[in-house]
């Protein structure tokens, strides 16, 4: 389960035990307990749910063919769970209520998942079932951050990557794109969060088994302008192993090699791991 970690064990409060109160596998499945044919309803969940994007969607840049990165952001695993963490300046522009919750801070990290779960102040098995096939909606986890996420985060795994304009500009749109408004277009406050400054807020979307935290974290970094394909981003280290390989550092990318021309004149030149046209 993905945000087990980031919302129990890391804060010392995650105690699985069975719930009288909650609904049973069976009952949330319309499984009975044959193993076989739980078995067998699992799998045809998961393919049903396999056809199904879930919200929030990846908002492609509309120019992705960038060579300079000035935009710094960071991914925090918490083991099971990973968060975005981006600049407060640049989240405010799209969602200016942030400011007035945190005041001035230096970065938020945005935590997605599923809405009972992530709240609850103690995780059970009847709950991350109900997350995974039974969910009533998704919530954000917003962390105000002063200083160094490094160092707010010295438990965990941060990795830092920097994008472009056109990236930064389309993972706004997205990030704005996760929060669900009320009729006036304001965000929706729900619980006090984990940590001391910290809020959950209505998201947009359902938690599920092919729609979870990290596929979240994925499309944010799909929305700006990485090559990763969310689809099956569904762990922590998927996330985390792609970042650790593709990272951008900020700035302008690396120098450019010219390849021997070809195709009539047309010259291939190579940065950052992608071939690009420029014709002569």
């Amino acid at each position: 389960m993905n945000d087990f970690t980031h919302h129990g064990i890391q804060s010392g409060r995650l105690r699985f035990r069975q719930s009288a109160k909650t609904s049973s596998f069976s009952e949330m499945t319309g499984c009975n307990a044959d193993k076989s044919l739980i078995r067998n309803c699992i799998v045809l969940f998961a393919l049903a749910l396999i056809a199904c994007s879930g919200k929030p969607y990846v908002v492609e840049p509309e120019n992705n063919a960038a060579f300079f990165y000035p935009n710094r952001l960071f991914v925090a695993s918490h083991g099971w769970h990973t968060g975005l963490i981006v600049p407060a300046r640049n989240l405010n522009e799209v969602a200016p209520e942030l400011e007035g919750r945190f005041g001035p801070v230096h970065y938020y990290e945005i935590g997605w998942g599923d809405k009972a779960f992530y709240q609850a102040r103690e995780g059970t098995t009847g709950l991350a079932l109900q997350a995974i096939f039974g969910s009533e909606g998704a919530v954000l986890h917003v962390v105000a951050i002063a200083g160094d996420p490094r160092d707010y985060f010295s438990g965990s795994e941060v990795l830092e990557t920097c994008v472009s304009e056109s990236g930064l500009k389309s993972l706004k749109a997205f990030l704005a794109g996760s929060f669900s408004r009320d009729s006036a277009d304001r965000l929706i406050p729900l619980s006090r969060g984990i940590y001391r400054n910290s809020q959950f807020y209505l998201g947009e979307g359902r938690y599920h088994l092919m729609n979870t935290s990290n596929k979240w974290t994925a499309k944010a970094l799909k929305s700006a302008g990485m090559g990763i394909s969310p689809t099956f981003r569904l762990t922590a280290g998927s996330v985390m192993r792609y970042l650790e390989s593709n990272r951008r550092p900020c700035g302008a990318a690396p120098a450019m090699q010219t390849l021997k021309p070809r195709n009539g004149g047309a010259i291939l030149f190579e940065t950052t791991g992608q071939i690009h046209r420029k014709l002569g």
